[in-house]
């Protein structure tokens, strides 16, 4: 069994959802991206994360954040030493290899900011000291619909920093029947062992960015783009570190699929989750509606000619 197989199975054994989710968690992991999971309360969302970083022997955080939270809480801070009459550097939360940001949309904008900071960077600054997060690093970040009251919106250039931004949705109903026999976040997550370390991951990652793409198909991936920057339903379309983005996800798919070449799935499987948060629809523009892009990314798809 592949090393990527070994951690499927691990993360299968208390997540029951769909797949595809565990795909899309795996993917960010392989393209050293960022996953925002999206969705109501109580579908798992948690879980899923929790059951990933439980799955590499690596360091792990969970940063539930609140109202009240500042961004020293998150990034550390430097507290006197008597003795040495020096200021010592506690390091926050954010110093894990996977860091699960709960609620990410229930904080101020200010503290969103800085976490969201470090996850571009890989670092943060403090005190005029920069200082590099440990490798492989990787935020999972929840949030709940923005109709939830006490909720603030993540800016686009923000929400710009998550490779994927996913959905789960409700279970099929013999997995939510499994689930209601077996319990299975309450009892085997605690007790799940590592299949993997973090020098796992890190050639794992490695092995994603030479997964080969043929020409045709970058061709085909930049008429997407294109179609995305004309689209009459579109105020922006994306950028090019979307595209960039789109091309990472897309080699790291091939390789959760285990492949070392990309095939047309792939690119029609990443474009929603890697490019419709990267839009802003005119109907964002005109009255806030955010329900749209996902659509219109369809669409764009199902009128591109796929060359292959």
């Amino acid at each position: 069994m592949s090393p990527l197989e070994r951690l499927r199975k691990s993360i299968e054994t208390v997540f029951f959802g769909r797949s595809e989710a565990i795909t899309h968690l795996l993917v960010g992991l392989l393209a050293r991206g960022h996953v925002l999971i999206e969705d109501v309360p109580g579908v798992g969302k948690t879980v899923l994360a929790r059951s990933l970083a439980r799955s590499i022997n690596c360091q792990f955080s969970r940063i539930q954040l609140t109202p009240d939270l500042l961004p020293s809480d998150i990034l550390g801070v430097s507290i006197y030493n008597q003795e040495r009459q020096t200021f010592d550097f506690k390091p926050g939360p954010v110093f894990a290899n996977i860091v699960l940001a709960d609620e990410i949309n229930r904080t101020t904008p200010r503290t969103q900011s800085a976490l969201l900071e470090a996850m571009n960077e890989s670092s943060i600054t403090t005190d005029g000291q920069t200082m590099a997060l440990p490798q492989p690093f990787m935020v999972v970040a929840t949030q709940n619909p923005f109709e939830f009251e006490g909720t603030y919106f993540l800016p686009e250039n923000q929400l710009d920093r998550f490779l994927l931004r996913i959905q789960l949705g409700y279970p099929e109903r013999s997995r939510e029947l499994a689930i209601l026999r077996e319990q299975p976040g309450r009892n085997r997550l605690d007790r799940l062992d590592p299949v993997l370390t973090a020098d796992e991951v890190r050639v794992l990652q490695g092995q994603a960015t030479q997964v080969k793409i043929d020409p045709v198909l970058m061709e085909y991936m930049m008429d997407i783009v294109d179609a995305t920057r004309k689209h009459d339903g579109l105020h922006t379309g994306i950028s090019p570190r979307g595209s960039l983005a789109l091309m990472q996800a897309v080699q790291a798919r091939a390789l959760v699929a285990g492949r070392d070449y990309v095939t047309p799935d792939d690119i029609k499987e990443m474009v929603a989750p890697v490019c419709a948060h990267r839009v802003i629809t005119r109907s964002y523009m005109a009255n806030g509606d955010v329900s749209t892009a996902v659509r219109i990314m369809q669409e764009i798809l199902q009128n591109v000619h796929c060359p292959l």
